[in-house]
């Protein structure tokens, strides 16, 4: 008897059950609101989208404008490297404004859902404090200057490009093009070669019977001319004499102060250039000789 009400009941149940649905689902009134939702959670979106960009050309803007005239000077490298940053920190916070708006139209509440991420987020504070850690580190390293956005840095075991700048993570590309991606808490020791200007040395060897003040004349009239040509060369180079006395050469040492981080390329111009000039002047560039000497010896009669 009781299986028999029970299974009365479910099937009463049921029916009600798929009567509600029916009514519901035939009710015009439930379609609109459900297209008016769809239209809400799109709008939200391409509002965020909008408010993300619009900010993003502003802040592109001002840093331009701060560069060429407000009265705190910024240079490029600070300017794109804190540009990014407030970037990143505005897309975060619309996006995340967006998605409450999006779950409250859906019918989520958010009082709860606001005071468990509070709960949450200090339980990662206490938690994840590499996290934090990272945070802060990337803001004093931008505040500060360590380095940015271009910037040639090392680092570690690694050296390359800064790529971008996040608040939790510093990419670093390589000249071979392998892209690093640092913790910026990890980051405690950082060598920028991109801040001050550098000295590109070359050393030019010429053999021992070579008349040493006409080898340096040439020497210095060819590193004139590559300064002359050269954009990456920021002032007239300097040969600085004999460096050094080798087994089968003497060494005569160049430097060039050069644009930060250009001196390699500096320094094999300046290699091709004043070994062109050696040869055009006929001054002979040492390289390893083997002198075989044989004895003949006269036998008497």
């Amino acid at each position: 008897m009781f299986n028999t009400i029970l299974k009365t009941d479910k099937a009463a149940s049921f029916a009600e059950l798929y009567n509600i649905t029916i009514e519901t689902l035939s009710n015009p009134a439930f379609w609109l609101g459900i297209f008016w939702i769809i239209v809400k959670v799109i709008a939200y979106f391409i509002a965020g989208r909008i408010v993300i960009r619009v900010v993003g050309r502003a802040i592109h803007h001002m840093m331009i404008e701060r560069k060429k005239e407000g009265p705190v000077r910024i240079d490029t490298r600070r300017s794109q490297t804190i540009g990014r940053l407030v970037n990143n920190i505005v897309s975060y916070t619309v996006n995340f404004i967006v998605l409450l708006l999006i779950l409250a139209e859906l019918g989520v509440d958010l009082a709860p859902l606001l005071a468990g991420a509070g709960v949450l987020g200090l339980a990662i504070g206490f938690g994840a404090q590499s996290l934090v850690k990272d945070v802060i580190t990337g803001f004093f390293i931008i505040f500060e200057d360590q380095f940015a956005v271009g910037d040639v840095i090392r680092t570690g075991n690694f050296q390359g490009t800064v790529e971008e700048i996040g608040l939790r993570v510093t990419r670093i590309k390589s000249w071979t093009g392998e892209v690093h991606i640092i913790p910026n808490g990890a980051i405690t020791e950082v060598t920028n070669f991109s801040t001050n200007n550098s000295v590109g040395v070359v050393d030019v060897s010429i053999a021992y019977e070579t008349d040493i003040d006409r080898a340096i004349e040439v020497i210095k009239e060819t590193a004139q001319r590559v300064y002359e040509e050269s954009e990456n060369i920021v002032k007239d180079p300097e040969v600085l004499g004999v460096q050094a006395l080798g087994a089968s050469e003497v060494v005569i040492r160049v430097t060039a102060e050069c644009r930060p981080n250009t001196h390699y390329g500096v320094g094999r111009i300046l290699n091709a250039e004043i070994k062109k000039a050696l040869d055009a002047a006929g001054i002979e560039i040492p390289y390893p000789r083997l002198v075989t000497l044989q004895r003949t010896e006269k036998t008497g009669q």
